[in-house]
């Protein structure tokens, strides 16, 4: 065993063990009062519920986290991806083919290891709770499209990306991230078209009070909106939701049906109001520009090691290619990896505040997003109490106790 392959094994272990500490005090935490601001809104009863919904949730996180970290431990020591690598190159000739066809196989590996985590918190927790409505067709279905769309989006994206840094040996990193960010824009670009109505159905909002006023909020603000749409959220689940998708003429505002039966028009405005102050504020340019800048750095650290021979070895890896060096690199990169997702998480954080002061001021009613926040977090079961540390590390959204607590602060 190398000294890099003790690096790496001690990244991976200690990153789970981290992660581990964390849900642990986040689970010890659970013993706090109920908050204040939701007094009226949780008793007793409910308020239990919440805290067993968040432990069955935790168990079965550390649980697939312990098989996760096993399954590439032994990957590691047993040398399971030189062998992928060798089936690759028996089914494929030429390097971005195999490179494909080794990708390939690493997902469906991951995929087939995750698989029985998924089904467990969707027809038992997801069931026990009164969430599911997933049916095991439709479960099914998810997930060929989820495998239908990796193979036309994720393969040229992933052989553009192997055939720059093959060909382009000093500066392909450069030219593969410039290709990868195109790639990702026109993909996000044509997502709400194209791509998220072979999961839902997108039917345009009826004219009435909620249109209408959604209608005059925009145009107030000097929003302008191509669609307002339902989503039959209620055909997977019972939770609410709504969100802002497209860019430019392509913008769309998505309301699930169980938001818009839950809550009053008011409400709705106001959580609407709030995705529409990312936009307002270019919290969606400024998340892609960070996107677009940890790619990079991502894609420049990963040019500097993979042609290193030592990573391959510390792998058991036989045959360098490209393709196995990028996923061999994501477990050396696991260290710079979690320092990024916590700093993107710290903004996402930010501009969370910033979106719900945007939403109180310009509704002047900071009462009805304090009061579909406690719905939406009531309904969802969503823990009240997270630990500081917890938030910090996984949190891209502020507790909704400090997001409320904001609100009251704002003065109108």
């Amino acid at each position: 065993m190398t000294f890099l392959t003790i690096l790496i094994l001690f990244f991976i272990i200690g990153t789970w063990g981290l992660e581990t500490w964390v849900n642990r005090l986040n689970l010890n935490y659970l013993g706090q009062p109920v908050p204040s601001a939701f007094k009226h809104a949780v008793d007793t009863h409910k308020y239990a519920k919440i805290q067993a919904y968040t432990r069955r949730n935790e168990k079965l996180s550390f649980f697939s986290s312990i098989v996760s970290v096993v399954a590439i431990v032994l990957c590691i020591i047993l040398g399971i991806f030189n062998i992928f690598n060798e089936w690759a190159a028996a089914l494929f000739s030429g390097q971005i083919m195999q490179g494909l066809a080794f990708l390939g196989i690493v997902s469906l590996a991951s995929m087939l290891l995750s698989f029985p985590f998924s089904i467990y918190k969707t027809f038992c927790i997801e069931e026990e709770y009164g969430f599911n409505r997933t049916t095991p067709k439709l479960f099914i279905a998810d997930r060929f499209k989820g495998i239908f769309l990796a193979i036309i989006i994720g393969g040229p994206l992933a052989a553009g990306v192997i055939w720059f840094f093959q060909t382009f040996p000093t500066f392909g990193w450069v030219i593969a991230w410039g290709f990868a960010t195109a790639f990702i824009f026109a993909v996000q670009y044509v997502a709400p078209i194209w791509i998220m109505p072979l999961f839902n159905k997108f039917t345009p909002l009826e004219d009435g009070e909620l249109r209408q006023a959604i209608e005059k909020f925009a145009q107030k603000n000097g929003f302008n909106i191509s669609g307002i749409y339902i989503i039959d959220g209620s055909k997977r689940s019972n939770k609410a939701n709504a969100f802002f998708t497209g860019f430019g003429k392509q913008k769309r505002i998505a309301l699930f049906d169980t938001l818009v039966n839950s809550m009053s028009t008011e409400e709705i405005v106001a959580v609407l109001a709030h995705e529409i102050g990312h936009s307002k504020l270019n919290h969606i340019k400024r998340m892609f520009l960070t996107s677009i800048v940890t790619t990079a750095i991502t894609f420049f650290c990963l040019s500097l090691v993979l042609r290193y021979q030592p990573l391959y070895t510390a792998f058991h890896v036989e045959h360098m290619t490209v393709a196995v060096g990028i996923v061999l690199f994501s477990f050396l990169y696991t260290p710079l990896s979690l320092i990024m997702t916590i700093f993107t998480s710290y903004l996402s954080r930010k501009y969370e505040f910033e979106a719900d002061s945007f939403a109180a001021k310009t509704t002047g009613n900071s009462s009805a997003l304090c009061s579909a926040l406690i719905k939406l977090s009531v309904n969802s079961l969503s823990n009240l109490t997270p630990h500081p540390a917890y938030v910090f590390l996984h949190y891209s959204h502020p507790p909704v106790v400090a997001r409320i607590e904001a609100l009251k602060n704002i003065s109108l």
